[in-house]
């Protein structure tokens, strides 16, 4: 199995450009199908998830290039006449949901099954089917009950959506199917995530008509007259987290330039409580310097934008591992998101779980240990908890990690870390 070696006491300094956000970059791949015209798409993230998508894309009659060395994509959705992702397809990533909408748009028909991802919980696709109806589609599931197919032979049409839960792919799935539903649709209950802005922002500049996007109640007014387009994607909000956890715990100072600092509020309120000095140099970039003990950190409470994101909690985990007395952590969002707290008790870690709340008690020190990555974000607080231990971590399993980090060993190994890769 493939693994990280990581070797601690070496502190994170210097300057990172951070990527593009994978988690608007999918959605928006998958909206460019609902246009069926040209998209050329910056700042679009080299990650397995992102070729996965390609990879649909493909699959469905559309024509995707890609330069790594500029990180643009290149899609051709003139030719989409496919309407069925496979099962082998639809497994590969969480994002393959996404395509839903766009091919209800698009085709009037869908055909999919239940997509892959993280094993971090349930995360049923109930909503995203009750959403399809409302606006016209008929789901019907197969004899032997592997996929669903969706049909609006007279095309989808305007309504009022009222989603129980601000999803994120819910509300994204809605969107891109409403674009070119017959009327108005209204949606109210929305997620407020900035990825949902940057996919309204990209649909518009593609010819939607799409209102009130990163608030409770969105408006769509229905067209067809969409054309060529060319958008850059913001700035992912997770992997700045990643590198300023990475400083924080060995005690060093990081420049991030393009970065959204407005983005990470939450999290960077909680790392200055707990003692690291934050500088908010510009609107794209952030510096953090720690050099005194981390402090008993504040309770954290995941909870939706823009509360503190779910995908952040597990680097606060390993922070709070080394910090000063007892820290709670309540997970609010999937109920399968502590596994990595076995792993860091492997490393040294004083960590209760008790249901949905996890106790911290900081330890003066960790040590290097054999651990496995349970999933993306998890995996990669692993590598950050390595980068403080004594000794060698060995992190497998990741291929996880690998889903939504370019290539996290290179990139902390340029900032002083020392990590090798296994195959």
């Amino acid at each position: 199995m493939a693994a990280y070696i990581i070797e601690g006491g070496h502190k994170i300094t210097g300057e990172h450009t951070i990527q593009g956000s994978k988690n608007a970059a999918l959605p928006i791949l998958a909206a460019s199908a609902a246009t069926k015209r040209k998209v050329i798409l910056h700042n679009c993230p080299k990650l397995t998830d992102i070729f996965s998508a390609f990879r649909i894309l493909e699959h469905l009659g559309c024509k995707t290039i890609y330069d790594e060395s500029t990180r643009t994509a290149n899609i051709d959705a003139t030719g989409l006449t496919n309407h069925i992702i496979p099962e082998a397809l639809m497994r590969e990533t969480r994002a393959s949901i996404f395509f839903l909408g766009p091919l209800l748009a698009a085709l009037g028909k869908a055909q999919l099954t239940p997509p892959g991802g993280c094993p971090i919980g349930e995360r049923p696709i109930d909503m995203h089917i009750e959403a399809m109806e409302a606006l016209g589609a008929k789901p019907t599931l197969s004899e032997d009950g592997s996929s669903i197919t969706f049909e609006a032979p007279e095309g989808l049409i305007g309504t009022r959506i009222s989603l129980r839960f601000p999803s994120v792919g819910v509300t994204e799935n809605a969107i891109m199917a409403a674009i070119a539903a017959k009327g108005i649709t209204v949606i109210t209950g929305c997620a407020r995530e900035p990825e949902i802005i940057d996919l309204a922002d990209f649909l518009n500049a593609a010819g939607a008509k799409i209102y009130g996007a990163g608030e409770n109640t969105i408006v769509i007014e229905g067209t067809s007259a969409f054309h060529d387009c060319e958008y850059t994607v913001i700035p992912d909000r997770i992997a700045p987290v990643t590198f300023l956890a990475a400083a924080a715990i060995t005690k060093g100072d990081l420049l991030l330039k393009g970065v959204r600092p407005d983005h990470l509020d939450a999290v960077l309120t909680v790392l200055d409580q707990s003692g690291c000095r934050i500088q908010r140099n510009s609107p794209d970039s952030l510096y953090l310097n720690r050099q005194s003990p981390l402090r008993r950190f504040p309770t954290i409470r995941t909870a939706p934008y823009p509360g503190f994101p779910t995908d952040a909690q597990p680097f606060l985990m390993a922070l709070a591992a080394l910090g000063e007395g007892i820290t709670a952590i309540t997970e609010n969002i999937f109920e399968n998101r502590f596994r990595h707290a076995h792993e860091l008790i492997k490393m040294g870690a004083d960590i209760i779980v008790d249901d949905k709340v996890a106790f911290i008690t900081g330890v003066r020190k960790l040590h290097g240990a054999a651990v496995e990555s349970p999933d993306l974000r998890a995996g990669a607080a692993l590598v950050v908890a390595g980068l403080a231990a004594e000794g060698i971590t060995r992190v497998e399993g990741i291929h996880h990690i690998r889903r939504g980090n370019e290539a996290l060993d290179a990139e902390l190994n340029a900032l002083g870390a020392k990590i090798t890769q296994e195959d």
